[in-house]
């Protein structure tokens, strides 16, 4: 007998924004502008997983400002957070003792950065949401979207929110809330990187029917404050090399605040092969390059985290549009692979959607196809960026970092710039998921990495301390197993079980049985930084990432 859906209050807008990052925020922002602007008003709802708005953002950044002129085009004196401009800037290739710099008066104009500001993405979107609350938006932190609602056509017509009070063991405690319906002429879906309703909404809708694989990375991160005769505001540093062997991509990120702080970063694809490669200790062995641990000497890491990155660009995008609704941001994934930016075009189209939105809600309509914002992306400068850098993951993944990235993709990006978008590769497909690009830990050797010395490099969960992560303790795990039986029946023979290192936080284990018996698959829910690695690079796709109560999970600061 099927257990009866709890009752739940109702509250209905005209449209529902799941997520407060650059992409929800803008769209919300646009929507009320419209509104103002047509002498009426409409009805917004924003909501937001993280304790905060800001909680877990986790970006660079290096903010492309276009998104923001298009949006608050006196955003310069309106007090925001946004007061660090790019003076300067360098790329290097990493070798185990030094670098090599490449010249940035050679480098495509596109993936330079002149004109772009240097920002805590929290910070922007914290302050965001106060222009937004300003114009009468409704935001709502620490408030879960776990559920999507649908009209009995099959259109999408809300989410549920704010369920709470239920035990590990699955049963209702005492403190339990049902949750709340937000319901919506058309409901805008920006949660980031591997959403979890995105996910659902794109295989019940099949809107990646006509696309690529979406391929992502894993993107992680500290604060420090440096010593103050080091610090160079305003200065932008992205590394490629060493300590990642040519096959596998990635590369650091330093970029330098006006406070003595930087943030300090480092990439790595999530197509690598080896399951033994450690990206946290890929991210702590680059600290111990001479260069960067001169930087660091005399230092404080503040904060960490941890965030997956869609990399897919043009050929990844699926369709935007479903009935009720639309994917915004990175819940389709906008990011250009070589700018190592996607913020402004998650702003961008948050726009684009909201603009559709308006014009159906103010035509009288609702939970039908939002067209307009299709054909919006389509004759963008959001696509056209895109599809300038469409060839440079693929062959970054085909020929490896040196020729792949810095020679065929640096070559790619001034033949584009110069042919408005031709190539002589025309458009490279990116193939296999991340997760199938994981190979039998029979073909590789494990990796060895330093130990950490606790000043320049930390073990994993002291750092996730700094990352402020917290969740309730008695709820059901959000990290769901489709079939238990897999991390050690399959994953662990085949692949040495590779959730034990992509993990950035610690939170799979494989631990000894009570009295040294069988070995078994220990999941601590509890340390989750919310990155979604393991819903993306799991070989046997086999972990489910789903929301936790509202509010759990970083606390990022700053970041």
């Amino acid at each position: 007998m099927t257990e009866q859906a709890p009752e739940r209050e109702a509250m209905e807008f005209d449209v529902v924004i799941v997520g407060a990052g650059p992409a929800g925020l803008s769209a919300a922002i646009r929507l009320k502008q419209r509104a103002a602007e047509a002498g009426g008003d409409i009805n917004v709802v924003v909501v937001e997983k993280g304790s905060e708005v800001g909680a877990h953002i986790l970006s660079g950044a290096v903010l492309d400002p276009s998104g923001l002129d298009a949006l608050l085009p006196d955003w310069r004196d309106m007090g925001s957070p946004i007061d660090t401009p790019v003076s300067s800037e360098s790329f290097k290739i990493l070798g185990a003792s030094g670098s090599v710099s490449l010249p940035v008066m050679g480098m495509p104009d596109m993936v330079k950065n002149h004109g772009c500001y240097i920002v805590s993405m929290g910070n922007v979107c914290r302050w965001l949401a106060e222009q937004a609350e300003g114009m009468g938006v409704e935001v709502y932190p620490g408030m879960a979207a776990s559920q999507v609602l649908y009209r009995e056509d099959g259109s999408v017509r809300g989410v549920v929110v704010g369920e709470m009070g239920i035990g590990k063991d699955g049963e209702k405690k005492d403190s339990y809330e049902p949750g709340m319906e937000l319901v919506g002429k058309y409901v805008l879906i920006g949660e980031g990187v591997r959403g979890s309703l995105a996910k659902q909404l794109i295989a019940n809708f099949k809107l990646d029917e006509n696309s690529d694989p979406q391929k992502y990375g894993i993107g992680l991160k500290e604060l420090w404050e440096i010593a103050p005769e080091k610090s160079r505001p305003g200065h932008v540093q992205h590394t490629f090399g060493w300590p990642l062997k040519d096959d596998t991509g990635g590369g650091s990120f330093l970029y330098h605040y006006s406070d003595n702080t930087i943030a300090l970063g480092f990439v790595v694809h999530l197509n690598y092969k080896n399951p033994y490669l450690y990206p946290y200790g890929e991210f702590q062995k680059f600290k111990t390059h001479p260069e960067i641990a001169e930087l660091l000497e005399g230092g404080k890491r503040i904060a960490y985290g941890s965030r997956a990155i869609t990399e897919g660009g043009y050929q990844s995008v699926p369709k935007l549009a479903f009935p009720g609704g639309a994917l915004i941001g990175c819940s389709a994934g906008f990011v250009n692979v070589p700018r190592i930016k996607g913020n402004h075009n998650a702003m961008l189209t948050g726009m684009m959607a909201a603009d559709a939105a308006f014009d159906a809600v103010s035509a009288g309509r609702e939970g039908d196809m939002l067209d307009a914002y299709e054909a919006a992306y389509h004759a963008s400068g959001v696509k056209r960026e895109l599809f300038k850098a469409r060839n440079v993951k693929p062959l970054w993944s085909k020929f490896g970092t040196r020729i792949g990235a810095i020679a065929l993709g640096g070559l790619e990006l001034w033949m584009n710039s110069i042919a408005h978008g031709l190539s002589f590769f025309g458009t490279l497909r990116h193939g296999k998921t991340d997760a199938a690009a994981t190979e039998p830990a029979a073909k590789h050797k494990p990796v060895a990495y330093p130990r950490p010395d606790g000043q320049t490099t930390f073990d994993r969960l002291t750092n996730v301390a700094f990352s402020a992560t917290n969740h309730e303790e008695d709820q059901p795990s959000h990290l769901k197993l489709k079939d238990p039986s897999i991390p050690i029946g399959v994953n662990l023979p085949v692949y040495a079980e590779p959730a034990q290192r992509y993990c950035p936080a610690g939170v799979y284990e494989v631990v000894s049985g009570e009295g040294g018996g069988d070995p078994q698959f220990q999941i601590n829910a509890q340390n989750c930084v919310h990155c979604k690695t393991c819903d993306i690079k799991d070989p046997s796709q086999n972990i489910v990432w789903t929301t936790p109560e509202g509010g759990g999970g970083p606390n990022y600061p700053n970041m």
